[in-house]
C-alpha cells in the first residue's frame, strides 16, 4: 500500500495549483489531506469525486468557516471510516479522519498549532494525548495502526533549520516535543527516520512569508507514524520536495 499525506493549505487553492491532476497521475492507494478549509458542498465535483479514484471522505470544521478540515481519497472502499475522536473539543475543528482495511487502520490528522498562546498549547497537548489513546485502543484490538498528517511539531534539532532560534516558539517547545516523544516511547515509529536516520536538511514545511523554501530554512513537522509491528513492512518513507502546491510538501509511506 502506497500512501501520501499533504497539508494543502486550502484544498480549493490546491485545485487551482493542479491538485486534481496530481491525484489523477499518482500511484497512491490513499491520500490524506489536511487544512481543506472548506465544507464538502463547497467543493467541485472533481475534488469530491476525483477521476480514477474510488471515493473520498471529509471531516470539516464546524466551529469556524474556512478553517482546518481533513480528507482522505481512496482507490478501494474501506471496510470502515472514522470521523473524529468522539470529543467535541477536537471534532468541531475537523482534525481527524481514518480508514480501516482488514487489520490495518490509517488515520490522517491535522494536529493543532499552539502558536496562539498557552491555551492553544494546552489544547494541542490534550489532542496529542487523546490521539495516542485512540492509537493504543486499536493496537490493543490486534490491529496495525498508521497515523499520518501535520503534527505541527519538529521533534529533534535535526528536524528544523534553526533550532536555537526557535526553541521558544510553538512547534519546538519542550512540552510539545515531549508529547511527541511519548509516541516513540510507546512503540510508534517515525517512519521517515527509520529510512533516513540522520539525514539533515529534510523538511516538510517552509514559511512562505520569509521565502524560506528558497533557502530550505524549513521544519519537518509532517509524519507517518506506524506501530512497531509494521517495521518489516516499511519499504519506503520520504518527503516529496519537488511538489510546490502548498507551503508543505507531501510525505509518503509505502508498506509491503
Amino acid at each position: 500500500m502506497l500512501m501520501a499525506s499533504w497539508n494543502v493549505n486550502g484544498i480549493r487553492a490546491a485545485e487551482r495549483n493542479g491538485f486534481v491532476d496530481w491525484l489523477r497521475d499518482s500511484a497512491f492507494d490513499l491520500v490524506f489531506v489536511q487544512e481543506t478549509k472548506a465544507l464538502p458542498e463547497q467543493l467541485s465535483k472533481a475534488l469530491r469525486s476525483p477521476p480514477e479514484w474510488g471515493g473520498a471522505e471529509f471531516h470539516s470544521a464546524t466551529s469556524k468557516k474556512g478553517y482546518s478540515g481533513v480528507a482522505v481519497y481512496y482507490r478501494d472502499t474501506p471496510d470502515e471510516v472514522f470521523h473524529g475522536l468522539g470529543d467535541e473539543r477536537f471534532d468541531a475543528e475537523g482534525r481527524v479522519i481514518g480508514v480501516r482495511y482488514g487489520d490495518l487502520v490509517v488515520y490522517g490528522n491535522y494536529f493543532p498549532n499552539g502558536g496562539r498562546g498557552p491555551e492553544r498549547v494546552k489544547y494541542k497537548l490534550d489532542f496529542y494525548t487523546a490521539m495516542l489513546q485512540r492509537m493504543k485502543e486499536h493496537r490493543d484490538q490486534g490491529r496495525h495502526v498508521v497515523v499520518c498528517g501535520d503534527y505541527n511539531t519538529a521533534l529533534h534539532p535535526i528536524d528544523l533549520a534553526n533550532p536555537t532560534a526557535n526553541k521558544n516558539r510553538s512547534g519546538f517547545l519542550p512540552e510539545e516535543r515531549d508529547a511527541l516523544q511519548e509516541y516513540l516511547d510507546a512503540g510508534w515509529l517515525d517512519t521517515f527516520r527509520v529510512e533516513h536516520p540522520q539525514e539533515p536538511e529534510r523538511y516538510s514545511w517552509w514559511d512562505m512569508r520569509t521565502r524560506a523554501r528558497e533557502r530550505n530554512a524549513g521544519w519537518r513537522i509532517d509524519y507517518f507514524m506506524a506501530d512497531a509491528g509494521l517495521a518489516d513492512r516499511i519499504e519506503d518513507a520520504d518527503i516529496l520536495h519537488e511538489e510546490y502546491g502548498s507551503d508543505h510538501a507531501p510525505v509518503v509511506l509505502e508498506l509491503g
